[in-house]
């Protein structure tokens, strides 16, 4: 064997292993992501994966919805304005007895207008559904499943009990929104008021 053949051979190896280990980088870089994606998202990851019948498609998607919400100006509330809003969600929360069908569509619309005051864009359910699970993946499905509960409602199909779980849907998220942890005196906590039915 001459020298050019083993210098090609030796290049050819040299190559293949360099290949090799930029897969392997590659390879570990995605799991990587993955499992941030997985861990950002929680159950919408998961759900994502099976909408779409496609990890590599969801991880898309739900990269692009991080790069989308991370240009919206997002901000929190004034304490006035935590205030106005946890007044009203108490103020619909008593209504509930006498007139569950209004309060859900009041609980919707109260969580529309406080995802609008935080600055989150209004377009369709799903889009506002995404932005959300960025920010408050913990609690989008709760969105969806009142939203579900709502669309049922409007067809005539959900009963008093199922009305109760979707404002109750709508707390979760509508608590997650305000950021309201501590009140001061005075003021409507957001914690620790229940539905009744």
């Amino acid at each position: 064997m001459d020298m050019t053949a083993t210098n090609w051979i030796l290049l050819a190896a040299a190559l293949i292993v360099v290949m090799v280990a930029i897969a392997a980088a590659y390879y570990a870089k995605r799991r990587k992501e993955s499992v941030r994606l997985q861990q950002q998202f929680g159950p919408e990851y998961g759900r994502t994966v099976e909408r779409l019948g496609n990890r590599a498609k969801a991880e898309a998607e739900l990269t692009m919805r991080e790069k989308r919400v991370e240009r919206l100006n997002i901000t929190p509330l004034t304490p006035a304005d935590a205030a106005r809003f946890s007044q009203a969600w108490g103020a619909l929360q008593g209504r509930f007895v006498d007139n569950p069908k209004g309060v859900v569509v009041q609980a919707d619309q109260l969580v529309y207008e406080l995802m609008q005051k935080r600055g989150y864009p209004m377009g369709d359910f799903e889009r506002r559904a995404a932005d959300i699970s960025v920010d408050h993946p913990g609690v989008v499905a709760n969105y969806r499943a009142a939203r579900a509960i709502a669309l049922r409602d409007e067809r005539g199909e959900a009963d008093t009990e199922e009305l109760r779980k979707a404002v109750v849907h709508y707390r979760a998220l509508f608590d997650e929104l305000l950021e309201a942890r501590e009140v001061k005196p005075g003021v409507l906590s957001t914690k620790h008021v229940s539905v009744q039915s």
